[in-house]
């Protein structure tokens, strides 16, 4: 025999172990009971998709951030800070093109990108682990 024949025969002896694996979870799944949503509840509950973003922000207004989940949280609604952004989004979007435009007018345009490494000299020591 050569090397492919006994290849072909060891290959040919793993499909039935392989697909006795793969018939296990569909008996498994087939056990589970079947949930049928009605149009209205799929209707109810969308699938949105959601997107990671980073940003820069100035260190006064993310103090805001945190003085405003500390007034929701006093009022007996806790809420993290991207529903907060997504708070004030909302509201952005229905304000008047007016109130808008009033709106991003107090907000001061940032330089985009990471901010700038502080100077080596400046910055504290790195401690190194020592043996």
């Amino acid at each position: 025999m050569t090397n492919n024949t006994k290849g072909n025969i060891a290959r040919k002896t793993a499909a039935p172990a392989n697909s006795a694996k793969a018939a296990a979870p569909r008996a498994r799944a087939a056990a589970k009971p079947i949930v049928v949503e009605s149009p209205a509840a799929a209707a109810a509950k969308p699938k949105h998709k959601l997107v990671r973003d980073s940003f820069t922000i100035p260190k006064s207004e993310y103090t805001v951030l945190e003085g405003l989940k500390l007034r929701a949280t006093k009022l007996s609604r806790p809420i993290k800070k991207s529903e907060l952004l997504r708070a004030g989004i909302s509201a952005l979007h229905a304000m008047s093109d007016k109130a808008f435009l009033t709106a991003l007018n107090g907000v001061p345009s940032l330089k985009t990108g990471r901010p700038k490494a502080v100077d080596a000299a400046s910055a504290p020591a790195k401690r190194t682990k020592q043996p």
